[in-house]
């Protein structure tokens, strides 16, 4: 038979069994057992894999609500780095073990001179196909919707491989948190601001209904950039009360400002001595000569420079709203409360008790003319009028308000119906309420078909 035509070669071989055949031994026993027994091993350390690490909430809650029983598994669950180099390292030299015994199995069962294609076939096709059939795929698609059965049987093997292992395996957790940081350090991040315009650049193909939705997912991208400052209520603007007020003063400054939690403060507005819940006054609300100031609790201080997203996650683990902002002398700034952060995510939120004229905030004249309260910070008018705030960066000095840049451009105090233009922005004070800009009319430049197509 021509060797050249290897179909009808192998066929002929099948016929030779005899020749390839060797004398049975106890050793050929021995291997095959061995050989059975790792596969089923590797089997359950594959499937231990998919098990582990495709575990549901429900599933891992199932564990801790049996922690005793369940200990040593989620001992493992806490580090997964070192459970995958475990399974992995030990999967690896159980494979490498059925390699070597099934060639050992092979040269004292078969002997292949002469018949290549053959040995070609048990010795790579047929162990590869028996490996990735028994030791891979069965084992993964029975781990993946009995994974607790797994877990149960094989956490004490694992164990045991951890330790038997556990210098390479702190070699390889070790090696991989190198190769992490590493890589980490090459990537190439995207910055907040550079998503934000990537929403810019996704909104402006998008419809009118679409403005919404890029206002919050801004708020989303930019809101990590956000110093407690500009987005706080400033002292001039905080409604608090002095300590040595009566309950009548105190009843009658809750009804007029209709807050829920008030500052209170003794001397001056520096020395904050608590927050005050109305709720904790329902109930002496028609004693007169109730001491209220013993209802006073614990403020919460925030410096101007801390990020919203920081102040956010602070007001969710302490379970308050409000915060008292200090600067750099300890003397107070402003106030900001879980509204104000919320607000520069999702933008205004009005409630019933909100108007339009206690609220003013701006009136849009035109396309290019605003008047805004010049108390209106820098971030809110940039967002409005729709203009990049970096240009305000080297004059604003401290200021984060549209009156504090235009005292900063100015450097004095201007005039009611006095012009100050920067950057072809017009800022024209329209009024002042003693040496205090009130409101502030705002002309922008008119873009150009050119700008408007770049």
């Amino acid at each position: 038979m021509d060797e050249s035509e290897p179909g009808l070669y192998l066929l002929s071989q099948l016929f030779t069994l005899n020749d390839i055949l060797l004398p049975f031994t106890w050793d050929a026993v021995y291997s095959t057992v061995s050989i059975i027994l790792l596969i089923i091993l590797s089997g359950l350390v594959s499937g231990s894999e998919i098990a582990f690490f495709s575990l549901d909430p429900a599933q891992i809650e199932e564990l801790k609500s049996k922690k005793a029983e369940n200990d040593q598994a989620l001992n493992l669950l806490e580090n997964p780095k070192k459970l995958l180099a475990t399974i992995l390292i030990s999967n690896n030299f159980i494979n490498v073990s059925i390699i070597l015994i099934s060639t050992y199995l092979t040269q004292i069962v078969f002997n292949f001179e002469g018949y290549k294609y053959i040995g070609f076939a048990v010795q790579v096709i047929g162990i590869t196909a028996i490996l990735l059939l028994f030791g891979e795929i069965i084992p993964k698609i029975y781990a993946k919707s009995n994974g607790l059965f797994f877990i149960r049987y094989m956490t004490g093997p694992l164990h045991f491989f951890q330790k038997i292992f556990k210098p390479l395996v702190n070699t390889l957790v070790y090696s991989t948190t190198i190769i992490d940081k590493r890589i980490s350090k090459k990537k190439s991040a995207i910055s907040l601001t550079d998503l934000s315009e990537v929403v810019d650049l996704a909104a402006a193909e998008s419809d009118d209904n679409a403005v919404d939705e890029k206002m919050i997912l801004k708020g989303i991208a930019t809101y990590g950039e956000t110093d407690v400052k500009e987005i706080m209520k400033a002292r001039v603007d905080v409604s608090a009360i002095e300590i040595n007020a009566s309950f009548e003063e105190v009843l009658s400054s809750v009804r007029e400002w209709g807050y829920s939690r008030i500052p209170i403060y003794e001397g001056t507005l520096d020395n904050i001595k608590g927050t005050l819940y109305i709720k904790d006054l329902l109930s002496f609300i028609d004693n007169k000569n109730h001491n209220w100031s013993k209802k006073i609790r614990k403020a919460f201080f925030v410096p101007e420079n801390k990020k919203i997203n920081d102040l956010l996650q602070e007001f969710r683990q302490k379970r308050i709203h409000m915060a008292i902002v200090v600067d750099e002398y300890g003397g107070t700034s402003g106030l900001v409360t879980l509204e104000d952060v919320l607000e520069e995510i999702v933008g205004d939120i009005n409630d019933e008790f909100d108007t339009q004229n206690e609220d003013f905030v701006y009136n849009q004249i035109d396309d290019h003319t605003w008047v805004f309260e010049a108390k209106t910070t820098l971030l809110d008018f940039c967002k409005i009028v729709d203009i990049d705030s970096d240009i305000f960066d080297e004059i604003k000095g401290e200021s984060d308000s549209i009156a504090g840049v235009i005292l900063e451009i100015k450097g004095d105090f201007p005039e009611e119906g006095e012009e100050i233009i920067f950057e072809d922005i017009v800022f024209e004070v329209i009024s002042m309420d003693e040496r205090r800009i009130s409101r502030v009319r705002v002309k922008t430049p008119i873009k150009s078909d050119d700008d408007n197509e770049e």
